[in-house]
């Protein structure tokens, strides 16, 4: 690296640093406010994405016209895209979380010492938290709901991709902090800054306490190995469905199609179908035919070859399927299809393939249900239902920071709560230690 090239990146650094303490500073204004005040920014918040629905949507589209050319797959044009449907919901997402109980100042454990101390374990805000992710709108407007909420100030990089959209939001959410009396630092963008950007997000510690990769393998190996910075790790989403020997077939089928269909460029979206020997002869036929009919590109290890061999399905669907498909996050309408001797070889494979993120199991015998869920070290596990209501907003919390697939702290969708921390608070009158 030249000299120049490494006094561009130590501005930038100095320049997101600054933007961070920045962030800090306002980040102690909103973490004074009380709840109240703060569902009514939310509100605020939620009114000006509806206002502003037509303006956002149309940079929005320039964004998908331009990722388009540019060779983007559909699916993940499907989750740039923000348009005025999905603005409304993301509206609705906003008014969920001003309605959803205030996390700060719960006390999370407490007890009276034998002194008559009174001790108190209270949550509070974590700080300044930033996300870096990709090609994903919505998810700014997800964690400012969510970090505004909690008390937290929100850095951003949302990626070149939806460049146009996230400035026009980041802009939208300045005004609206700036009409509550509040500093709009609380919600910036490195964008600006580009790949140097994300890389000063990494570095930033004692400016940043929390970092959060959302996107694809790639993405998030190169920040849980790079940053230095507090970090969650989220998982990208190679999601397993396992048909049990005892699965109800009529219900199985459209659970599948829609885990895979849906949204296809989603983390949430089924990507393997696991298919026990007892019931594969009679049960891949049919869910073939639906896979396919959605256009369902399968890959298919040698025994779900041979069986669906001859019935009658478009061949340029039915792929060999190679090693590296069950380790693959496809994002796309492929589903990687295997036939397994018994449970214990299913739960296995998931476990030895699985990014930790989503499973579900389709069966009618408890004891099966059961054993999987207990198993399977994945974080959530969907019993008869589709894997895609693995989501923030489905789960109830409003929306999500993402899906953690770590063991620590936080698992599984992140809502408000996982976006505090706890300090301790001892009431006395007036003791010593003795």
């Amino acid at each position: 690296m030249s000299e120049d090239e490494n006094s561009d990146r130590q501005d930038v650094f100095d320049r997101v640093c600054a933007m961070a303490d920045a962030a800090a500073a306002a980040q102690a204004g909103l973490a004074g406010m009380n709840g109240q005040a703060r569902n009514a920014l939310l509100l605020a918040l939620a009114d000006a994405l509806i206002d502003q629905a037509d303006q956002i949507a149309a940079v929005n589209e320039q964004d998908c016209t331009q990722a388009f050319e540019e060779g983007m797959s559909a699916g993940l044009i499907d989750r740039l895209r923000l348009d005025k449907v999905r603005i409304a919901d993301a509206a609705r997402g906003v008014r969920m979380v001003a309605g959803l109980t205030d996390p700060l100042g719960e006390v999370v454990r407490g007890h009276d010492m034998p002194n008559g101390m009174r001790l108190n374990q209270v949550r509070v805000p974590l700080g300044v938290v930033a996300m870096i992710y990709e090609a994903r709108p919505n998810v700014t407007i997800d964690v400012v709901a969510l970090c505004l909420k909690s008390g937290n100030a929100a850095l951003l990089r949302g990626g070149h991709a939806a460049q146009r959209t996230n400035r026009a939001l980041v802009e939208l959410i300045g005004g609206v902090l700036r009409e509550q009396g509040l500093d709009p630092a609380l919600v910036a963008s490195v964008d600006r800054y580009g790949r140097e950007g994300a890389q000063a997000l990494m570095k930033a510690r004692g400016h940043i306490d929390l970092l959060v990769p959302r996107g694809g393998r790639g993405l998030i190996r190169s920040v849980i190995e790079q940053a230095t910075v507090p970090t969650i790790e989220t998982g990208a989403g190679n999601v397993h469905i396992y048909v049990d020997r005892s699965v109800d077939m009529d219900q199985a089928i459209p659970i599948i199609v829609n885990a895979k269909t849906q949204r296809v460029g989603v983390c949430n979206a089924a990507e393997k179908l696991i298919v026990h020997r007892d019931v594969a002869a009679d049960f891949l036929p049919r869910v073939a035919r639906a896979l396919t009919q959605a256009q369902v590109e399968l890959h298919l290890d040698a025994v779900s070859m041979d069986i669906l061999a001859g019935q009658g399905l478009p061949e340029d669907l039915l792929v060999r399927a190679e090693e590296a498909d069950w380790d693959r996050e496809y994002l796309d309408l492929k589903m990687g299809v295997r036939v397994a001797d018994s449970m214990d070889q299913a739960i296995e494979h998931i476990n030895r393939h699985s990014t930790g993120h989503t499973e579900a199991i389709l069966a009618r015998d408890y004891e099966a249900v059961e054993e999987f869920s207990r198993r399977v070290d994945s974080a959530v596990i969907m019993v008869n239902a589709s894997t895609r209501f693995t989501d923030g907003g489905m789960f109830g919390m409003g929306a999500e920071l993402g899906i953690s697939t770590q063991k620590l702290h936080a698992r599984g969708p992140m809502g408000l709560q996982e976006l505090t921390t706890t300090k301790w608070i001892g009431y006395g009158r007036g003791q010593v230690r003795p």
